[in-house]
């Protein structure tokens, strides 16, 4: 008998990797600062793995990271 394994795991991205996004693709000019970009987790405009970022730094999911790039998008 074949088992299927469903899993829907979703892909996050270290906050570090979200900065080079911003400056490489200049999604933002000038990018937010790193501050900023914790704040944006604190508040929840990035969804993130955890509540605190603990050893490995913030973990933020890329659907919600593409989705906040999306929002910029909208008003031009």
């Amino acid at each position: 008998m074949k088992q299927m394994l469903e899993l829907n795991v979703r892909t996050v991205i270290k906050l570090s990797e979200i900065e080079r996004l911003i400056k490489k693709h200049r999604i933002m000019v000038p990018p937010p600062s790193r501050q900023t970009l914790i704040r944006m987790c604190e508040t929840g405009i990035f969804e993130t793995v955890t509540e605190s970022p603990g050893r490995s730094g913030w973990l933020v999911y890329e659907d919600s990271f593409v989705t906040w790039v999306e929002k910029l998008n909208v008003g031009r």
